[in-house]
């Protein structure tokens, strides 16, 4: 079942806003709300916010535990933007673009959830075979030695 949570007409730039979404996609649900916390950005609590309505919908509407919620798109979008101008040099103007964006958070629950420490362990048992020592190790380099023959007048 996916549950969606929008945020219309966000102020701040989409460009900005994306950075924030492309580290949460594709984790669960709380562990994308404690990682929103630690993000220094401006988007980040706007996300949190968007993040948390829809864990609420999914929880009040669908009756789904909020630990069973994967992201499965986080998307930001363009919105309308506000233009202004700025007074410049000898009268005239310059144009001043006030950014805008639309937040919308996609949650399901059909995607099995994988932390990264399970992927660590499971990396960790499989048998990989490994190269011996001497094949790591690097060959010393040897210079070639020639005989250099001094030819022609010597400045006097």
């Amino acid at each position: 079942m996916q549950v969606i949570a929008t945020h219309r007409y966000a102020r701040i730039s989409a460009f900005k806003a994306r950075e924030v979404t492309r580290e949460i996609q594709g984790l669960p649900a709380v562990d994308a709300l404690q990682q929103l916390g630690f993000i220094p950005k401006k988007a980040a609590p706007l996300i949190a916010k968007t993040l948390k309505s829809a864990i609420a919908n999914a929880e009040h509407n669908n009756n789904v535990r909020a630990e069973l919620l994967v992201i499965k798109e986080a998307v930001i979008g363009e919105a309308p933007t506000i233009k202004r101008i700025r007074p410049k040099a000898r009268g005239s103007a310059g144009p001043v673009r006030k950014r805008n964006s639309h937040i919308r958070i996609v949650l399901t629950d059909e995607v099995p959830i994988v932390r990264r420490a399970d992927k660590v362990a499971k990396a960790g048992r499989s048998k990989v075979s490994k190269k011996s020592k001497a094949e790591h190790q690097p060959v010393p380099a040897t210079p070639e030695v020639t005989n250099l023959e001094v030819t022609g007048e010597s400045a006097s």
